[in-house]
């Protein structure tokens, strides 16, 4: 489950285009026809936020050895979209959910039916926190819609942890790129790799481990 916030900016602009061919705007009343006065056009901010907002894809399933367990997956494409007109850059950012009735790492949790009532399950099992990275290498910006510019750039070629406390920046944009709509995409099969330690025990049937994660995106690099 994917929780996603936006933090919009907000600001406006105002462009004023003017254009004279017989004279200026102070005589228009002495002007003969043909006589052209100033065009005008007012030029009002967009919003930042996620076109396409980021999710993580279902990880499939542990086959128990005894020994420390991985698997692998690969991450959803998302997308932003700039219509600010600032060239402020922005920033997007993930973390653990810690709110009421949500999880920030991976808890046992009932989908409901068979296993019983819907929801986390009380003092159920966990995994340790930072056992989701996520890795961009290979994966990049598209522009997209007619989009032109510096692309932004993603920032997890060494492995970022999804799952932990803090917020952890998974992408940016510098001041005056990543404007317009940009897609990050080409992530590889192994860009999700989830770690389970060698003590993992069986879970009740049907039970599952769920993970809450925030997904943010703000003005600013």
């Amino acid at each position: 489950m994917t929780r996603t916030t936006g933090l919009a900016a907000l600001a406006g602009i105002a462009v004023v285009l003017g254009w004279m061919t017989a004279c200026p705007m102070a005589a228009v009343a002495q002007c003969s026809a043909p006589c052209d006065v100033a065009g005008q056009v007012a030029i009002t901010a967009g919003t930042l936020s996620f076109a396409t907002a980021p999710t993580v894809p279902n990880l499939g399933s542990v086959v128990l050895d005894g020994d420390p367990q991985t698997i692998d997956a690969t991450m959803n494409p998302f997308a932003i979209d700039d219509a600010t007109g600032s060239g402020s850059g922005w920033n997007v950012t993930v973390q653990g959910d810690s709110d009421s009735g949500y999880s920030p790492v991976f808890a046992e949790y009932c989908p409901g039916g068979a296993c019983g009532t819907l929801g986390y399950v009380s003092a159920g099992a966990t995994l340790p926190a930072d056992s989701l990275t996520l890795d961009s290498t290979g994966a990049s910006f598209v522009d997209t819609g007619g989009t032109s510019g510096v692309a932004p750039a993603l920032t997890c070629d060494s492995g970022c942890s999804l799952d932990s406390a803090a917020p952890v920046t998974i992408a940016t944009a510098t001041p005056d790129t990543g404007m317009g709509t940009w897609s990050a995409e080409g992530w590889s099969s192994a860009s999700l790799v989830l770690s389970t330690p060698a003590t993992l025990g069986v879970l009740p049937a049907n039970d599952v481990f769920q993970l809450d994660l925030t997904w943010s995106l703000a003005s600013g690099p």
